[in-house]
């Protein structure tokens, strides 16, 4: 079973390295007198590092050494191992974190069951490739690396070690999940140099660019899954709990927690603010979010508002602008296809309008010069209300209109 995965950069380019579990190939079955999936995939000592040459497999796909499965296109295991894309490696078992450092020479694994941090040498383990050495093969024929051969050694991190991401400075800071701690430690010694205490259970890290080839330091947030005893009692299910820890004293330093009501956190990014260069709202007005073209069904101006029959069925040429839709009352017969298109004319910043037909099964977000299409069929005779879904003035509640689908006969 695959777990997480991390690309190649710099150094190691053009590969891709994914985690593992579960090579007892178990699969369950407690209630058939076999041990859960849990303890059937903890069994062995080690587990399978995957190191694909993607760059490598594309050329092969670009072959046309694939086969086409439910639709998509796949290069079997025997074609990978023949032609050079796959290789296995051991690492602790049950690993769970697989992060490069900022050069891209080194793999650093974290194994849930183990104590330490796995350095792997990405040089080491492409050498042996090209010299076709390997210690043996998994029962599918997969080349396997040597453990030993393949490694620049391991950090002793504590109970639980999962995710690890970087500085500027050469440290390396992993999630440590039974101390729920935090530690921080040198890559070049493979020493830890300091931990920090964090609340219940962390696992994700995010770095301030610390994927990157250019970590900046300065911060790590622990992405804590639980938040026990730390805010207000909400019910059964509590929010998360982010800490914000600073990293550039000799010791580390709680900053800040933060409550995030979100499901269990992942993988996140910290870039710089100043990276960002985002629109303030669609220009010119009717653009189509998807393709960034204007739509051809744009209405730029409240003069262009209408209702039209043609061939392949109503449409409806609509404007959403403080606090109203024009036309705000859309007529049709039992039956018809009905084809909206509605253009937000707003040119002030974040005046965001929603469109809602709950009904019919209909919720639009309409930024600033944003175009929308939809279509719908007027299958059910009756009234049906339409609404803005935003607060979007103080007339937002008047921000209506209706659909009124005329009986058959």
């Amino acid at each position: 079973m695959q777990d997480l995965a991390d690309a190649g950069k710099l150094a190691s380019d053009g590969w891709l390295f994914i985690n593992s579990f579960d090579t007892e190939r178990a699969y369950g079955g407690n209630s058939e007198g076999r041990v859960s999936l849990e303890s059937g995939a903890s069994q062995n000592d080690m587990d399978y590092l995957h190191l694909v040459n993607w760059r490598k497999a594309a050329q092969v796909a670009a072959a046309g050494r694939t086969e086409t499965i439910a639709g998509m296109r796949v290069i079997r295991m025997q074609t990978a191992i023949e032609e050079g894309l796959l290789y296995f490696v051991p690492e602790p078992k049950s690993p769970h974190g697989i992060d490069l450092t900022p050069d891209g020479t080194e793999l650093v694994v974290g194994g849930k069951l183990d104590t330490h941090c796995t350095v792997y040498s990405f040089a080491k383990m492409k050498a042996l490739i090209d010299a076709g050495q390997f210690a043996g093969r998994d029962p599918y024929g997969v080349p396997i690396l040597d453990f030993a051969a393949s490694i620049r050694g391991q950090c002793e991190i504590g109970l639980g070690p999962l995710h690890t991401v970087f500085d500027d400075k050469g440290f390396a800071y992993t999630s440590v999940f039974i101390e729920t701690t935090v530690a921080r430690w040198s890559l070049r010694d493979l020493k830890v140099v300091d931990k920090i205490d964090v609340h219940y259970n962390v696992g994700h890290l995010v770095a301030a660019e610390g994927d990157t080839v250019s970590p900046d330091g300065h911060y790590v947030i622990a992405m804590n899954k639980w938040s026990l005893d730390r805010f207000a009692p909400v019910g059964p299910l509590l929010p998360q709990n982010f800490q914000l820890i600073g990293i550039d004293g000799q010791k580390m330093e709680l900053l800040y927690d933060m409550p995030l009501p979100l499901g269990e956190p992942h993988y996140a990014q910290m870039i710089k603010a100043d990276k960002l260069a985002p629109i303030d709202m669609y220009s010119p007005v009717g653009v189509d979010a998807v393709t960034g073209e204007v739509d051809r069904f744009a209405v730029t101006s409240e003069d262009e508002a209408r209702v039209e029959r043609r061939a392949d069925g109503v449409h409806v040429f609509m404007t959403a602008v403080r606090s109203h839709f024009r036309p705000d009352i859309v007529r049709v017969k039992q039956g018809d296809t009905v084809h909206f298109h509605i253009t937000c004319i707003e040119q002030a910043k974040d005046a965001t309008h929603g469109f809602c037909i709950g009904s019919h099964d209909v919720n639009l977000s309409l930024e600033p010069g944003k175009h929308c299409n939809f279509t719908i069929v007027a299958d059910q005779a009756g009234v049906f209300p339409f609404y803005c879904t935003e607060f979007c003035s103080a007339l937002h509640l008047e921000m209506a209109g209706y659909f009124l689908v005329e009986p058959a006969n």
